[in-house]
């Protein structure tokens, strides 16, 4: 994530700037005149439609860090935006939240420029330390927002919101002259704030990120620029943002995870993990990484998983030439037993034909029934009674 650190992951739908700027914007919350285009005559058009002496090219892909690649740009004339998004359509950026290879850019968001005399950092998340939503803002945002709150860290506001609980309008005026506004700006500030509380509980947001919030040269705050992630989980209630997941931009062992009920996330290591809850998993990536072992991937196995689509979770790790070991670590609970998991393996093993090291670790419903069915299903493997153990083998064996 753009703006506070160790909170940089956000599993979720991901949305461009240009959808979630138009989400907003039906919200109440002010953003810059734009619209989207994927070729340079449509750039010419649309800037000419915006009018005005000056525009912002933005590539558009799913990552931030944008700006410091060239994939930002000012231009000061229709021509010169035109020029600007030749260059950047079909080019690919890399930055520090992309992939090593980059994404691509098929499509440019072009807006009308602002002048700021100030940007302002405003964000929402789950902090799944406090278990609840929490807005955030600092006085001082921008590109450089990161290394400010590093050297700087108490100049980081904190407004906590138990539960779906709305902040009230004393809390917000707080907020807001903290962020060092002051006068009318601070009625302006509490109200956009609400607006930004309530959109993101209405929309499952996990993250709503304005970076920077402007205090425009006549006095007036506008999203600039705008980061949303909304819950995987939640999409059922969200059709139409759902229809606007750019399956282009989203890893595809990750979209074929999603489709079999599980969450995944690839990673550059060579321990696959399989793993049933988000705690579970990241205690168990933390251990090995503790260890100096690498994990190829986040799994998080949700309770309304079948085998078969376990097996293809499972199938993805056995396809990737990277992965060396699979740890298995499964606390069986509620809907998913320890032997469903088992059975899973098996499976995806049928299905692959590859054999490479399985450590395997059970504890909960059905552990030592599952212990037994890995044997009788023939599935060459290690037992490990304990998650220590369990990752200092699959080390062991990653580095073999």
């Amino acid at each position: 994530m753009r703006g506070v650190p160790n909170v940089r992951e956000h599993h979720g739908m991901n949305l461009h700037e240009f959808q979630a700027k138009a989400i907003l914007a039906r919200h109440g919350i002010p953003v810059p005149a734009g619209q989207v285009a994927w070729t340079p005559d449509e750039v010419t058009r649309v800037a000419a439609d915006l009018g005005g002496s000056r525009f912002a090219v933005k590539a558009q892909i799913l990552a931030g860090g944008r700006g410091e690649v060239g994939g930002v740009k000012l231009a000061d004339s229709v021509d010169q935006a035109r020029e600007i998004a030749a260059e950047m359509l079909g080019s690919r950026l890399i930055t520090a939240q992309t992939p090593s290879a980059g994404h691509n850019v098929r499509r440019v968001y072009v807006e009308q420029a602002v002048a700021c005399a100030r940007e302002i950092y405003v964000g929402l998340l789950v902090d799944r330390n406090e278990g609840c939503v929490v807005l955030l803002g600092a006085g001082q945002g921008g590109a450089e927002v990161e290394k400010l709150l590093r050297r700087d860290p108490k100049s980081l506001v904190r407004l906590a919101l138990p539960g779906t609980q709305q902040p009230g309008d004393a809390d917000l005026r707080q907020f807001a002259e903290a962020l060092g506004l002051t006068g009318s700006l601070v009625e302006e500030a509490a109200g956009l704030l609400a607006v930004l509380a309530r959109a993101f509980v209405e929309l499952d947001a996990s993250l709503i990120e304005v970076n920077p919030l402007c205090l425009t040269e006549e006095g007036r705050l506008v999203a600039l620029d705008v980061k949303m992630v909304v819950d995987d989980n939640a999409l059922f209630r969200q059709p139409d943002i759902q229809s606007l997941r750019d399956e282009d931009e989203v890893d595809a062992l990750e979209l074929e995870a999603q489709r079999h009920d599980l969450n995944f996330v690839r990673m550059d290591g060579n321990i696959g993990v399989v793993v049933n809850g988000a705690g579970l998993a990241l205690a168990t990536h933390d251990i090995l990484r503790d260890l100096g072992g690498a994990p190829a991937n986040f799994m998080d196995i949700r309770t309304t998983a079948v085998s078969l689509q376990i097996a293809k979770g499972i199938g993805l790790l056995l396809a990737d030439p990277a992965v060396k070991v699979i740890l298995v670590n499964v606390h069986g609970g509620g809907m998913t037993r320890c032997d469903t998991i088992v059975e899973a393996i098996h499976i995806a093993m049928r299905w692959s034909g590859r054999k490479i090291p399985i450590v395997f670790r059970a504890a909960g419903q059905n552990a030592e029934y599952a212990r037994r069915l890995i044997v009788d299903r023939r599935i060459a493997h290690e037992v490990a009674l304990s998650m220590s153990g369990a990752a200092r083998r699959a080390v062991e064996l990653a580095k073999d």
